[in-house]
């Protein structure tokens, strides 16, 4: 066992829910391989405001991940937010730097890192987005500044949060994008010419594994389905997708890219990336 003392660095995963997190698993193995003197815990959490001014009030708070549903109302209270992550509008990172919270974001850098190593041309395609949330924004504003989209589509049940990310996205890039509320017309509509669809809701999620937005009904050959959700390790939709031969990219991509570069931000250090997938390797297919 590690020794927990006054000097250990405290990092911690919040959001509602937090129970299924690999976070603590991976980033506690990491710290233990690497010798350093962190522990990272979960916390299940409402009261945003309340949470990060317990962060600002304890010392050795160093670092916080921010997941569903915190990742735009955690920008309220910070002291500085990189103009990138800003312009974005949602951070799913906290660093305690002396007496100032600073966020960041790493979810856009590591969805975009699982693509590109899966082999996905992104340039001139069309994509279909699910979810205008926080993850959605950081995809979105990445994937428009840093290659050449052909269309973008937006699907949300939330109107107004659909608006506001196509508003930001047409005011700070250059993609051509359309936004539309969730149905089953609307998702047929898209289906037919999208090259790849992006799952940035919570549907298909533990504890419910069996929901998905699209019906197999509606793949197409050639497309390329990449889902966030990385617990299950396969969810409904990339099973149904890859059952009629489409190319899927599992959100556990993403997951370990950016808790990787987070693992980074907290401790200064390179992260032990190997290590950090066999643990989430281990624990999603047990």
């Amino acid at each position: 066992m590690r020794s927990i003392d006054c000097s250990t660095q405290v990092c911690a995963v919040i959001g509602n829910p937090v129970a299924h997190s690999l976070s603590p698993a991976i980033h506690n193995a990491a710290f233990e391989f690497l010798d350093l003197n962190f522990i990272y815990v979960a916390c299940p959490v409402e009261d945003v405001k309340g949470a990060l001014a317990g962060m600002r009030a304890i010392k050795n708070f160093r670092g916080m991940s921010v997941t569903i549903p915190h990742k735009i109302e955690v920008m309220k209270y910070m002291d500085e937010i990189a103009t990138v992550d800003r312009n974005i509008g949602s951070i799913n990172t906290v660093l305690h730097e002396q007496d100032k919270l600073v966020g960041l974001g790493t979810d856009g850098i590591g969805a975009l890192k699982a693509l590109i190593d899966s082999g996905v041309a992104i340039d001139g395609k069309n994509i279909l987005m699910l979810g205008a949330g926080g993850a959605a924004r950081a995809i979105s504003f990445t994937l428009a500044q840093n290659t050449k989209l052909g269309e973008l589509s937006i699907l949300d049940i939330d109107e107004a949060l659909l608006q506001e990310l196509k508003t930001d996205l047409e005011t700070g890039t250059g993609a051509v994008i359309k936004s539309g509320l969730i149905s089953e017309n609307a998702l047929a509509v898209e289906m037919e010419k999208t090259d790849l669809i992006i799952n940035c809701t919570p549907v298909g999620m533990h504890p419910n594994v069996d929901a998905s937005l699209i019906s197999p009904g509606l793949f197409r050959p050639e497309q390329v389905v990449f889902d966030i959700v990385y617990t299950p390790l396969e969810t409904k939709l990339l099973a149904e997708a890859k059952s009629r031969g489409l190319k899927v990219i599992p959100g556990v991509e993403m997951f370990i890219n950016q808790a990787a570069l987070q693992f980074e931000h907290f401790t200064g250090v390179d992260a032990p990336v190997e290590v950090m997938r066999r643990v989430v390797m281990e624990h999603l297919q047990s």
